[in-house]
């Protein structure tokens, strides 16, 4: 049995983990805060360009545009959010399981996919599983603005318009509630169903034309998206971190009051010990 010094040395030490965890569950949900507040911003800006694009879509059948035709797929690209810290409860391993099984699930060699990984956890994970990444951005801020991820945003798509991917999908966390992340898979390319979108009778006036405002606007649309995702992964991310932390406070509060209970028993065993032997050497002098 431990002694009654190493059982307060671990009440001890537990008790600084506690304000310590503590600590980081109140970072994370004021991170948290923000973070939700910047997704739901985002979303009016998302739902207008989409209008728009739909609108032009559906209202010429003659325009075409390579993000909007799908066509045979050869190679699949998956985008995939994760954090560049732990601590975050299973938001990353459930993410990554997601590719896991859609990569087994689809595709026969590393040939047929690639992977753009967004944030460390995804891009250590897949390299140490050798899975092919073509491009990786790590350390990507709490609060990102686009600036951050334009480029690895702009040079995806770039590869889907001169046909080194055929498809490109992207994995992250929804979030739901401070309580409540869901893992999501969305296509990006090809764009589809916008007729769901926008009417084709929307009242727009074009300038220069059509055709010219789509080649504009669907590169953005489809970045976009990625900003998009990149912000509700971000807010997923310090709703499961702020969840993790409170369930590791509860938990060493818990392992106090066991500790604290072993301990007094164990200092009440001592003292009866004592009075026991005291006892016994009075009965002897008798």
């Amino acid at each position: 049995m431990a002694s009654l010094r190493d059982i307060k040395g671990r009440i001890d030490s537990t008790k600084k983990t506690k304000q310590i965890t503590a600590a980081m569950e109140m970072v994370s949900a004021s991170k948290m805060n923000k973070a939700e507040q910047n997704a739901k911003g985002f979303v009016p800006y998302a739902d207008k360009i989409q209008e728009v694009v739909a609108s032009i879509a559906n209202s010429n059948p003659d325009i075409e545009h390579p993000m909007l035709m799908k066509r045979e797929v050869k190679k699949t690209a998956y985008i995939v959010v994760t954090s560049d810290r732990g601590l975050v409860g299973g938001y990353n391993s459930n993410i990554l399981k997601n590719l896991l099984n859609k990569i087994s699930e689809r595709h026969q060699s590393a040939d047929e996919y690639t992977i753009i990984a967004v944030g460390r956890k995804g891009y250590d994970f897949c390299n140490k599983r050798n899975l092919p990444v073509s491009k990786s951005i790590i350390g990507v801020a709490d609060h990102p603005k686009f600036a951050d991820i334009k480029d690895l945003a702009s040079e995806t798509v770039q590869m889907y318009s001169d046909g080194e991917i055929d498809e490109l999908n992207i994995i992250y966390n929804h979030y739901v509630s401070a309580i409540s992340q869901e893992v999501t898979a969305k296509k990006l390319l090809p764009i589809e169903n916008l007729d769901e979108h926008g009417a084709a009778d929307s009242d727009y006036e074009y300038d220069p034309n059509q055709q010219e405002i789509l080649e504009v606007l669907l590169p953005q649309y489809a970045e976009s998206l990625i900003f998009g995702a990149l912000l509700d992964g971000k807010a997923s991310e310090h709703a499961a971190s702020m969840t993790a932390m409170r369930s590791a406070t509860d938990n060493a509060s818990d392992l106090i009051g066991d500790l604290t209970l072993t301990y007094n028993r164990a200092r009440q065993a001592a003292i009866t010990q004592e009075i026991t032997e005291i006892v016994g050497g009075v009965a002897a002098l008798e």
